[in-house]
């Protein structure tokens, strides 16, 4: 449009220089039309760039939108661009836990625009669509998200639940906006010192309790490993002794005394040992005496 209204302005200064150059005259329309047309020719051509959507607007009125690339479109026709890209916000807030406690809060959200809905984002909210709707949603599910926990659960392993309870509730609200949350980073949680310590206090209590609960299943384990090792030297002792008679034994003598027997060595047999088995000596041993039971 303005590129039109240049080459009008040009086509005029060239006529009033015609009029008081006459040399001029006859030249002037081979330089006004082609400027011109010129003009209309480079207002037609709309480029968007990458990550972005063009909004149409003519006379005040939007007639639509276009993607990224080169378009030709109506020379009158005024572009507006609006990122489509991923954007980040980044939130530091004083928010009231369960208990009424103040818990200073970092938090971030990834969010970006449905090309879809940039023209209505852009008839119901405009451009500044991030500082008029994501921002004060924002800092809204952030307090509503904070007052439904205690300030430990803040702390501690519960961060990403939090996290994800933020991310449900401004999903929810900016779903009828044009709006997608991608991502809620919960960055940092400052609590008040005391409410520290006594978390860092009940937390240490808590693993010393889990350490006992561990040594205790420990030593009840070694308990029963020894129990079940007595019992089965006891099986064992009791097996053997069912299993070993006089009459066996008796048995295993003579067949040591049979072995003795066969060696070479030179041996002094006496008859009439106790059970019934005959003594047998290596020579130059002196037989010990033998005692009465």
């Amino acid at each position: 449009m303005s590129l039109i209204l240049l080459g009008i302005f040009v086509a005029v200064a060239l006529m009033v220089l015609g009029q008081k150059f006459p040399q001029l005259k006859a030249y002037r329309w081979f330089i006004i039309v082609p400027l011109i047309l010129l003009a209309i020719l480079v207002s037609m051509v709309k480029i968007v760039p990458p990550g972005q959507v063009g909004i149409l607007i003519l006379f005040g009125k939007i007639q639509g939108s276009i993607p990224e690339g080169l378009h030709l479109v109506n020379p009158l026709v005024s572009m507006e661009l609006m990122s489509i890209r991923t954007q980040e916000i980044f939130e530091h807030a004083e928010a009231p836990s369960k208990e009424g406690l103040n818990v200073a809060v970092e938090v971030s959200c990834l969010f970006h625009l449905d090309p879809m809905e940039a023209v209505r984002v852009y008839r119901t909210v405009g451009p500044l669509y991030r500082e008029v709707v994501v921002k004060p949603q924002f800092r809204s599910a952030i307090r509503g998200v904070t007052v439904r926990h205690e300030a430990k659960d803040l702390y501690t392993s519960s961060r990403e639940l939090i996290a994800n309870e933020i991310f449900e509730d401004l999903a929810e609200d900016l779903k009828g906006r044009g709006i997608e949350v991608e991502k809620i980073l919960l960055r940092r949680v400052q609590l008040p010192q005391l409410v520290v310590e006594a978390i860092n206090s009940k937390l240490a209590a808590e693993q010393e309790a889990q350490r006992m609960r561990f040594v205790l299943e420990k030593e009840k384990q070694e308990a029963e490993r020894k129990r079940i090792e007595a019992q089965g030297i006891q099986d064992f002792q009791r097996i053997v002794s069912q299993g070993i008679s006089e009459q066996l034994l008796r048995w295993k003598g003579i067949e040591a005394t049979s072995r003795l027997a066969d060696s070479p060595n030179t041996k002094v047999v006496i008859v009439g040992g106790r059970d019934g088995l005959p003594l047998i000596f290596n020579v130059g041993e002196e037989p010990k005496p033998w005692k009465k039971d």
